[in-house]
């Protein structure tokens, strides 16, 4: 298939040399760059819930922040950070769907790993400045590219080349040490045809959890050519960083005392408690995109894309107490013959992975139909392997830098899919969409947790087709929609789980339903979802050593709510709009496992109970945003505001493992000038949570019978308090 598509790619490119040279307008480069993103995000005729972030909204808010956070004001959206004020590692949640099930794009590339599935927006910093917009799918959404949507699709379309040179200047200052600086320009067209774009932003904080420092730099660059219907496009954009681990979270009593706690890289030396200084993530990622699109007809145009990722990166720490078995090591024996089966040690645990393919999409408009046709085959390749580079009491390493478990995951998805909307009453349409999907994934080699011969290989094969209806008339939009999607399991389910867990595919049966008015003044919809699950994967509780959200297989549960929005033209100078979800997320007959220990820590069989319906952890029944927009002249102001219920961390529905409901407040107020000597001056400050609550976004739970007692270990992550940011733009 990869064949078929660089020969159909080559076509393309080689029909340059021969057209008839014609002229380029801001009309013709904007038509062409919407093709790259045509075929999968959704129209307004398509029968899905869907909201539209635009440069200027992500602009607006963008100091600095992981992306996600620009997400806020979005419904059902929740976000998380581990370093407590949203820049490093953060992560987002649609409708109590964890990001591993968020398909995200890049002009219709995946971004989600595609073993784990997840996106770490630490590799991406200040990625927003070269977005165009962005588009958030609630539910199944429509088909694309890489890891099935189980919450939302996520699809960004990079920067339109300007047809004007530029130059812009961004500064941030603010609370935790941090800093932000972005530089961007471009060329405007040269020669009638071309047009370069170039970023370069550096990112750095200590955090406002202990020690959760970290230093981002990143860049995207493009160099495009247009010529009438033709679009040849190369992009690249990449980023490095170092961030100090804040992973753990804080326990419940030292919340009380000292909600910035970290524990990672703390150990004891002469009865003190240190922490080490190199407790860091250390990542490189480099992404490659050559677009070619040629429109060959006023009905007919075409798109395809080749990719080519290559990421290396290490997290190092130290661990304390550390059984020389476990790392492949020979117990030491001191002077006096004694054995000794721990030692504090520093290890690296690396990942290197390539991941590169192509995508073909043909798209036909004429009168009352509109068809896209895609095809996309992405092969993946990672090595996953640890060092030892330190041990504090040894008879020393084998070799420095001593390898104590390599493996390696491959993974081929590919995938097909038709899709098309067709009018065939004035005010009604029909929207039909089939996709197969095909995934072969696995994982050869010693593995630190699943052991020493680990042989995964799993053949997936999916159908999922999408069918409904669109009403449109006079402001008025009605839709409802029926979805089948699938998901295969991620790494994590088969090394983390335990070699008794044996995850299986997930299957969502999603129906939607809903109603939008837009006039002039005033705006109003309405979504009803049903999200039906077969063998849902849904988080336990538990994170992995690194973090990350662990999950496994519940046979049937459901999410079902209705999504409001909405907005209103106060005045010429002042605009409301906010969103409203009501949900119930339910497991049916949940039975809990509890690890179950006599006295001396000796495993005895688990102990079971019959908790009948539950509610699915992390999922919050009530969310809540709302924007009130000032501008007037130069200034500017928005006060938004953020409400989300009750999170438990596991599926209990135990008060005990949960997250209490917060509500916050942020304050943005602008100023922007034009002076003669240049285009634009802009001064903006940013008070966020104004009010200072004191709250917590995310959290993990392991609870467990010890001698007949339940016990529970329960970790949070707090979010800063009353912090600011202020920002300097300047426009040549």
């Amino acid at each position: 298939m990869r064949k078929i598509f660089y020969g159909v790619a080559g076509l393309l490119l080689s029909g340059v040399s021969v057209m008839a040279q014609e002229r380029v307008d801001s009309t013709s480069v904007y038509e062409l760059n919407e093709v790259v993103v045509s075929a999968v995000q959704a129209r307004r005729e398509t029968p899905v819930a869907f909201r539209n972030v635009s440069a200027a909204e992500l602009k607006a808010n963008n100091t600095g922040q992981s992306l996600p956070y620009l997400f806020m004001q979005t419904p059902s959206v929740v976000v998380t950070s581990d370093g407590g004020n949203g820049i490093g590692y953060a992560s987002m949640r649609v409708r109590g769907t964890d990001a591993n099930r968020i398909n995200f794009t890049v002009d219709g590339v995946p971004v989600n790993d595609s073993e784990s599935h997840g996106v770490f927006w630490v590799n991406m910093p200040d990625f927003a400045s070269s977005v165009e917009n962005i588009q958030i799918q609630r539910g199944a959404g429509t088909s694309t590219n890489g890891a099935a949507a189980f919450g939302a699709t996520v699809s960004m379309q990079t920067q339109r080349p300007s047809l004007k040179p530029y130059l812009e200047v961004v500064s941030s200052a603010g609370s935790f040490g941090t800093f932000t600086n972005t530089f961007r320009g471009g060329t405007g067209l040269l020669w009638d045809h071309f047009v370069f774009d170039a970023r370069y932003s550096n990112v750095q904080t200590d955090g406002y959890i202990e020690r959760a420092r970290a230093d981002m730099n990143s860049y995207y660059g493009s160099a495009a050519y247009y010529n009438g219907g033709t679009m040849i496009k190369f992009q690249t954009f990449g980023s490095s960083e170092v961030t100090y681990q804040a992973w753990n979270g804080v326990d419940s009593a030292k919340l009380k005392t000292n909600r910035r706690y970290n524990s990672c890289g703390a150990y004891k030396e002469n009865g003190e408690t240190k922490f080490y200084d190199n407790q860091t993530d250390n990542y490189w990622q480099h992404h490659y995109h050559l677009l070619a699109t040629q429109r060959l007809s006023d009905r007919l145009n075409l798109n395809v894309t080749l990719h080519y990722t290559d990421g290396k990166g290490y997290y190092e720490d130290y661990k304390a107490g550390a059984k020389y078995a476990s790392y492949k090591l020979d117990n030491y024996v001191d002077n006096k013959g004694k054995i000794h089966k721990k030692t504090d040690l520093v290890r690296r645990k690396w990942l290197r992975n390539d991941f590169y393919g192509a995508l073909f999409r043909m798209n036909y408009t004429h009168d009352r139909l509109q068809a896209s046709f895609g095809a996309s085959a992405n092969n993946y390749i990672g090595d996953h392997f640890g060092r030892v580079m330190w041990v504090k009491t040894s008879a020393g390493l084998p070799k420095p830098n001593y390898e104590y478990y390599r493996n390696r995951g491959e993974k081929l998805d590919y995938n097909a899919y038709v899709k098309a909307t067709y009018r065939f009453l004035p005010s009604l349409s029909a929207y039909a969409d089939l996709q197969y999907r095909g995934i072969n994934y696995q994982i050869d080699g010693s593995d630190d947790k699943a052991g020493d011969n680990v042989h995964v290989k799993k053949t997936f094969s999916f159908f999922n087709p999408k069918a409904g209806l669109s009403f449109e008339r006079n402001g008025h939009h009605a839709y409802a929609s029926f979805a089948v999607a699938h998901r295969e399991p991620n790494r994590d389910n088969f090394t983390e789980n335990g070699p008794s867990a044996q995850p299986t595919y997930e299957t969502l049966y999603d129906y939607e339903a809903g109603y939008q008015y837009t006039g002039s003044i005033f705006r109003a919809g309405l979504n009803l979802y049903y999200m039906d699950y077969d063998n849902q994967l849904i988080l336990t509780g538990k994170i992995s050593e690194i973090g990350e959200q662990l999950t496994s297989n519940i046979k049937d549960s459901y999410r079902m709510g209705a999504e409001l929005s909405g907005g209103v033209k106060v005045a010429s100078w002042l605009d409301w709009n906010g969103h409203l979800t009501l949900s119930s997320n339910k497991i049916r007959n949940f039975t809990e496992y509890v690890d179950t220990y006599d006295a001396n820590w000796n495993d005895l069989p688990q102990t079971s109970k019959n908790l009948g319906t539950t509610d699915i952890a992390f999922s919050p029944n009530l969310t809540f945003g709302s924007t009130f927009a000032f501008h007037w002249k130069g200034f500017s102001a928005a006060f938004m505001s953020s409400y989300v219920g009750r999170q438990y961390l596991d599926n209990t529905s135990s008060r005990l493992r949960s997250l209490d409901p917060y509500f916050v407040n942020d304050l943005r107020i602008g100023y922007t000038f034009r002076p003669r000597f240049m285009k634009e001056i802009g001064l903006d400050l940013n008070i966020r949570n104004l009010f200072n609550e004191m709250y917590e976004t995310n959290g993990w739970t392991y609870s467990y019978i010890l001698d007949g007692k339940r016990m529970t270990d329960s970790g949070y992550f707090a979010q800063a308090g009353t912090n600011m940011m202020a920002r300097v733009t300047l426009k040549f």
